[in-house]
């Protein structure tokens, strides 16, 4: 009996995101809304999170709701509650950008040079800005207007080689390397950033639209070493995932990681020739264990 698979999107994706079309083809997959109430999610044999990128508005909900699912869903629900708040970046043990937290009624730190500030829960450059010191005080309001959404404010140093080399992301599909990404740079402008749209859950930042934003890549041995040392730690706590995309980028002593995207990255199979085949054997592989 054909097992029967779901890819998880959002309302504003009913049909899905095009980049997961080729794999869902192959696997005969359903797109279904996660938080449809009508949606009987026990007819499915598997469901693939994929392009569920509203879940950032409802991140307890998303939560409760991969978990009800138990085995059946990939990544792992456990994995899931880690990845969705980028406080993990504090519990990893390879090199990461470095990150200070700022929970609502805190005190701002002390703001040092060039700084990047966002949501710890958030996607596709909602609510981020970049800013250099003249331009702390709108870093400091950024900071001020995520605590009063009741959300944690992170601030970064902005890592400068990331304007010349952009960034670096290896996609691991079933505990192997798939491909590999060159990202241009996101943050290019000082200043306020381009905030959440409260009527649009899954908005993103204009430039995540940039045709040429993301482009094949190639990614060297040091760079290749972290990203496997990052997978490792999340396969080592969770099994190893369904998919991990590593992005990361040149720190001044070499590569840090500047995000694990474990709950609903875009995996670009695209570009990647074989690449939605091999996302669909390893869902096969799941769906019949």
């Amino acid at each position: 009996m054909a097992q029967r698979i779901a890819f998880a999107t959002c309302a504003k994706l009913a049909e899905g995101f095009e980049d997961d079309h080729a794999a869902a083809r192959l696997l005969d997959a359903d797109f279904v809304v996660w938080n449809d109430p009508a949606v009987d999610w026990s007819v499915y044999d598997h469901v693939v999170i994929r392009s569920a990128w509203d879940y950032t508005i409802q991140r307890e909900a998303f939560v409760a709701w991969a978990r009800s699912l138990g085995e059946r869903v990939s990544n792992a629900p456990d994995l899931i509650a880690f990845n969705s708040d980028k406080a993990y970046l504090g519990a990893l043990g390879v090199p990461t950008v470095p990150t200070a937290y700022v929970v609502p009624g805190a005190e701002t730190p002390q703001l040092r040079g060039e700084v990047v500030v966002k949501p710890t829960v958030s996607a596709g450059g909602r609510d981020t800005g970049r800013f250099d010191p003249d331009h702390h005080d709108e870093a400091r309001d950024l900071i001020a207007q995520i605590n009063a959404s009741g959300r944690v404010a992170m601030v970064q140093p902005y890592v400068e080689g990331v304007d010349a080399a952009g960034e670096t992301a290896v996609v691991f599909l079933d505990g192997e390397v798939s491909h590999v990404l060159h990202k241009k740079p996101v943050l290019r402008e000082q200043g306020t950033p381009e905030l959440l749209d409260p009527d649009d859950p899954a908005s993103e930042a204009a430039v995540m639209h940039d045709e040429d934003l993301v482009t094949s890549g190639e990614a060297s041995p040091e760079f290749l070493d972290l990203a496997h040392a990052a997978h490792g730690e999340l396969a080592t706590r969770f099994g190893v995932p369904l998919y991990v995309r590593v992005d990361m980028v040149p720190g001044p002593s070499g590569p840090v990681v500047m995000e694990i995207e474990a709950v609903e990255p875009c995996l670009y199979l695209d570009l990647a020739e074989g690449a939605a085949e091999r996302l669909a054997d390893a869902v096969r592989a799941r769906a019949t264990r």
